[in-house]
């Protein structure tokens, strides 16, 4: 199927790895020009380098910056004054008790995961509108209704994104533009993998094993049963950022393999 997003513009936040690097890979396979974004520049090239490997003659490009620093962010927003699709995936989490979350543990979160994405959207946005077209896509966390106990402070944040995304989704009536949330469950990043791994060689079981158990006990809702894939969130969200998906706006779309449960 073609998604019609043939030189679109696409800026990914947090995209040198995990769900930001497939939701790049998917873009530049239907012919979109891929702005991808990391902490360093170092992170950035081999990132670009890997891109480039599979797709040679597209437009690739890194911008680095640090969405814990508003003053970055207003940097990056100089550096680039439109784009037509903008995804705000970055993020960051503290496995911690409640107890344990400091003030600066949760202002760090709260920076990262929300004040980023709500910059980037008062950049970009007004710019989508006045154009009559363009898509802004948050990536949540099947956390935000989930919470578990040792991520509070990181649910709180991703829960906080819907209301800004229902919020902004509003300011875009009567207009070709778009504004949705995508809320991913377990997902197998490059750090899900490691983890697997060291807990399995900590308990002497296989990964296998080890992922079974974890949905038994701490996702007993998911339907899936198993990790998603990268992949799978990805394609998701390119497809909400084409023209075909012109019907759904404010939306809040569960790629959680059915752990939120519920019938909305």
């Amino acid at each position: 199927m073609d998604l019609q997003l043939q030189n679109k513009s696409v800026l990914i936040s947090g995209s040198t790895s995990g769900i930001g690097f497939a939701v790049a890979e998917a873009f530049l396979a239907e012919g979109a020009s891929v702005i991808i974004n990391g902490r360093s520049e170092e992170s950035l090239k081999k990132a670009i380098d890997r891109l480039r490997e599979s797709y040679p003659s597209e437009k690739i490009q890194g911008v680095a910056c640090d969405f814990s620093s508003s003053t970055e962010v207003e940097y990056l927003c100089r550096q680039l004054s439109a784009v037509d699709i903008l995804i705000n995936n970055v993020g960051i989490y503290r496995s911690q008790s409640f107890w344990e979350t400091g003030d600066e543990d949760w202002r760090a979160q709260i920076e990262v995961n929300l004040m980023s994405g709500l910059r980037l959207s008062r950049h970009f946005l007004p710019r989508m509108i006045e154009r009559n077209w363009g898509r802004v896509i948050f990536v949540s966390s099947e956390c935000a209704t989930l919470v578990p106990a040792d991520l509070i402070a990181y649910s709180s944040t991703k829960a906080a994104m819907l209301a800004v995304s229902r919020g902004l989704a509003q300011l875009t009536r009567a207009t070709a533009v778009t504004v949705n949330t995508v809320l991913p469950g377990s997902t197998m990043t490059e750090g899900a993998e490691i983890f697997l791994k060291e807990l399995a060689g900590q308990q002497k079981k296989s990964v296998r094993e080890v992922e079974q158990e974890f949905f038994r006990e701490q996702r007993p809702s998911s339907l899936l049963q198993r990790f998603t894939s990268v992949k799978e969130v990805a394609h998701t969200i390119v497809y909400l950022a084409s023209p075909l998906a012109a019907a759904t706006n404010g939306a809040a779309i569960k790629l959680d393999g059915g752990s939120m449960g519920g019938i909305l």
